[in-house]
C-alpha cells in the first residue's frame, strides 16, 4: 500500500514551507573514528602500541565530534 501526494485541485497554491531543514556540515571526523577503531582492533592482533594508538586517534575523533555537534546545535534557532 503506496501513498501518493494528492495534487492540489485547479485554483489551489501549495502553501510555502515553514520551517527550514537542519542538515549538519560535512566532516571528516566519522571516518577518523572509523579509522582509530579499526587501528585498535588490528593493534590487538600485532601489538598493544598500535592498539593504544588507535584508541588514541579514536577518542580524540570522537570528543572533536562531539564538540563540533554542539556547536552546530547552539547555532540552531531556539524553536527548532
Amino acid at each position: 500500500m503506496t501513498t501518493e501526494p494528492i495534487p492540489p485541485q485547479s485554483g489551489e497554491e501549495i502553501p510555502p514551507p515553514t520551517e527550514e531543514v537542519h542538515l549538519p556540515d560535512p566532516s571528516y571526523l566519522p571516518v577518523w573514528t572509523a579509522f582509530g577503531i579499526t587501528v585498535a582492533l588490528v593493534g590487538i592482533l600485532l601489538s598493544w602500541v598500535i592498539c593504544g594508538i588507535g584508541v588514541v586517534i579514536a577518542l580524540v575523533a570522537i570528543v572533536r565530534w562531539i564538540r563540533e555537534a554542539r556547536e552546530e546545535i547552539s547555532d540552531l534557532p531556539l524553536e527548532h
